[in-house]
């Protein structure tokens, strides 16, 4: 059943790497992948680490995934870094969570800025601690010129509070008299969402063995290929991103009718 929905192990260990990348070129490249990177933890303990230091080396391959990504054409990369749900969690991973943005990005933007690659980010701003707002506000602006891929973090983010609120904005605008009722159409939902200024993603991405959604852009995915895979966060590298490619380029995409058929 797993490979029915795009996971299983790779068979190409024996190609180089950048054969397959040149290979993946010649075909359709997904432009929006988004990923849900989970399996931080369970990287960690698998090693007797504290969780932490999964957290840590999950932030480090952003890196090397974005790297790949821009380097074989992808237009966007929306990464799920930080859920609504995610503030349940234990107060000092919280906090750890919080601050690894501020890391990353502040020693992450030069290369970003010599890739020409664009940040963005989906979810409530205001709910984040000041710190972690300015590393991201700065690099949204600093990258804000560039014209290449856009990394696009969610971070505070969830599919149905996304949802919520393009759904009240849309009922202020009917109450107001500035849209009527009957003009309401999916792309006037569309042009509410987060992701307005992106397209919907082709690939969706799920490391670490779970097979859901996890409240993770719930209306942009409802025609997007999905691929799972039991590689944890950490050790998915470019071998793994390539494969996931792979398996979207072999499929047909029917979006509800019959093409090639």
């Amino acid at each position: 059943m797993l490979e029915k929905l795009g996971w299983k192990k790779s068979d190409n260990k024996n190609v180089s790497l950048e054969n397959r990348m040149a290979d993946v070129r010649k075909e359709s490249v997904p432009n929006h992948i988004a990923i849900i990177m989970d399996g931080n933890g369970r990287w960690a303990k698998k090693r007797a680490l504290p969780r932490a230091a999964g957290h840590r080396e999950g932030m480090k391959n952003i890196r090397t995934i974005t790297r790949c990504a821009n380097k074989i054409g992808v237009g966007a990369l929306t990464l799920y870094a930080f859920s609504t749900e995610n503030w349940k969690r234990p107060a000092l991973e919280v906090d750890l969570l919080m601050r690894l943005p501020e890391e990353f990005l502040n020693s992450f933007l030069p290369e970003l800025m010599e890739l020409n690659i664009k940040v963005q980010m989906i979810g409530e701003m205001d709910g984040l601690p000041d710190h972690t707002q300015r590393a991201v506000q700065n690099a949204i602006n600093q990258t804000a010129v560039n014209t290449g891929m856009v990394l696009n973090f969610a971070l505070n983010y969830g599919g149905r509070r996304e949802l919520l609120l393009s759904v009240k904005e849309i009922a202020h605008q009917v109450q107001n008299g500035t849209l009527n009722l009957d003009d309401i159409t999916e792309e006037t939902i569309s042009s509410r969402m987060m992701t307005a200024t992106l397209p919907d993603p082709d690939l969706l991405i799920r490391t670490s063995g779970e097979l859901r959604l996890s409240n993770f852009l719930l209306w942009q995915l409802a025609y997007s290929e999905f691929w799972f895979t039991d590689v944890h966060w950490p050790e998915f590298k470019e071998d793994d991103l390539l494969q996931a490619i792979e398996s979207y380029q072999s499929r047909n995409r029917r979006y509800g009718g019959l093409k090639g058929e």
